[in-house]
């Protein structure tokens, strides 16, 4: 069944032994998904041509590493109950595409649904198939399971429920021997916060997101309390019902276990350029997976520009792994000086002793914003937020040098490549910024990138940060201590 690997093993922290024994997704996971814009239209060339253009467009180099399958890539099953893929959509096989990405230096993602069939409703799902399933995946060469919800006889209603059904794919994964990342995907029912981080390296927390920011819809019930009190996941969520049901369980997510915002909408149109930063910006704030879906072939420099800024993603990537917490929220009434809307802050622990606070501007204007020391510091408790409101700080705007259209758009037209006079390449070290080993390096759009962003300013102690956010933007700052003087140590 091909070779097997030893198996890793990570500490679930808080939660006891994990179940899920691969050592893998110690930050959140990066990637491409093929469903948001191909559906059921894959097929071999599909999945290839977005491998070749994440190595071309420079997003390999800055960690975007798995080529996701999703639905309709099998035939049904063989006399003996294995999983067969659509010959004429994979000529190759699902191996020899694997083998041909693995060559890419990039990871395969399959997909399969914890169900009869899956949600096209014409493909064998995995449930009672688990061991043959990821014994057949495992052989083929996949790094990474999508597990999705669809025809679950129904065998969901409660956690124990849900957890025993998933709970028999962790299993099985761990059985092959080979580490394969397990992303969950039952939309936020019964609670899988509550006991996904045993057995997944991410699950999903809310029903499919769609690409619009803000609006009601009823397929998408039940937008407050965290999906705490909901019973029907549904469809066609916006960004901010998303964000709304994930603040209540940030700290379920860590090394090796994260919630997922679903995939990113960026570039599949429908949303501004500073809705898709903001969606960007919250995905890597709250430790999301940030795996792309739009059409590689035909991005865009705005949607390049977003999805490649170093200083968002090293916060995604930040080794601490802490998501960030939303510390207030205020809804905005209609009035001709700010519109109408609501106003989130959030704050967030970085490597370093850095601070990161994301300011929301979720209204029909745009606003000054602001948050003190205090309010930053919020979480650190009486003791630490007392000893560090004392302290000055330097301010960093993290989307202050994105990528220009230019820079962007040379990059898209010369497959990649762009000549910078005296550098042909750069490096991003996160061990600047307090220590971690990972290191993010591309094909440069320019010479003077920095995953600090830019310095706009300092917060002198006990003081407040101010900035301008745009409608339906937001400002994403990164907090650095001044240095004490000599008097002072």
């Amino acid at each position: 069944m091909g070779k097997a690997f030893p198996l890793l093993s990570v500490a679930i922290y808080g939660l006891g032994a994990s179940a899920l024994k691969n050592g893998l997704a110690l930050t959140p996971q990066l990637g491409w998904n093929s469903w948001n814009s191909f559906g059921c239209n894959i097929n071999q060339d599909v999945i290839l041509d977005a491998a070749k253009k994440i190595i071309s467009l420079g997003f390999k180099d800055l960690g975007y590493e798995y080529i996701n399958l999703d639905d309709c890539w099998s035939s049904g099953r063989n006399s003996s109950g294995y999983l067969v893929a659509d010959q004429e959509k994979f000529p190759d096989g699902i191996s020899g595409l694997a083998e041909k990405i693995h060559n890419m230096g990039l990871k395969v993602g399959i997909y399969s649904s914890a169900g009869t069939v899956t949600c096209a409703k014409e493909y064998p799902g995995s449930l009672g198939y688990e061991e043959k399933d990821a014994a057949v995946w495992a052989s083929w060469g996949i790094d990474y399971l999508k597990y999705d919800n669809c025809f679950n006889e129904g065998q969901e209603g409660t956690p124990k429920l849900s957890y025993d059904r998933y709970n028999a794919m962790t299993k099985a994964l761990n059985a092959t021997g080979r580490p394969i990342l397990y992303s969950m995907c039952n939309w936020g029912m019964d609670t899988v916060w509550s006991f996904a981080p045993t057995i997944a390296n991410s699950w999903r927390i809310t029903g499919d997101l769609t690409n619009v920011f803000d609006r009601e819809d009823e397929n998408c019930p039940c937008s407050e309390l965290g999906g705490l009190d909901c019973k029907q996941a549904g469809g066609h969520c916006s960004i901010m019902n998303t964000v709304n049901k994930v603040v209540y369980f940030p700290s379920r997510a860590f090394q090796g276990a994260w919630n997922d915002l679903d995939l990113l909408q960026i570039g599949n149109g429908g949303l501004t350029d500073d809705e898709s930063m903001s969606h960007f910006s919250l995905w890597a704030a709250l430790k999301s997976p940030l795996i792309l879906s739009n059409v590689m072939s035909k991005i865009d420099s705005s949607t390049l520009s977003i999805l490649q800024n170093p200083a968002v993603l090293a916060v995604s990537q930040d080794p601490k792994g802490e998501p960030a917490s939303r510390v207030w929220r205020y809804h905005v009434e209609d009035t001709n000086e700010y519109g109408k809307g609501e106003i989130q802050m959030y704050s967030g622990n970085l490597s370093g002793g850095d601070k990161l606070v994301l300011l929301l501007n979720a209204g029909s204007r745009d606003r000054e914003m602001n948050a003190t020391l205090v309010d930053i510091f919020w979480a650190d408790g009486p003791a630490g937020s007392a000893t560090k409101i004392k302290q000055s700080w330097d301010i960093y705007d993290l989307w202050a040098d994105r990528m220009s259209h230019e820079q962007a758009n040379a990059i898209i037209h010369n497959n990649g490549t762009m000549t910078v006079s005296n550098n042909t390449s750069l490096s991003f070290n996160t061990t600047e910024m307090g220590g971690s080993k990972q290191v993010y390096s591309r094909v440069p759009p320019s010479s003077s990138r920095e995953l600090m962003g830019s310095k706009v300013g300092v917060v002198q102690a006990s003081g407040t940060v101010k900035a301008h956010v745009k409608s339906h933007g937001v400002a994403m700052l990164r907090l650095r201590a001044q240095k004490q003087s000599n008097d002072e140590l």
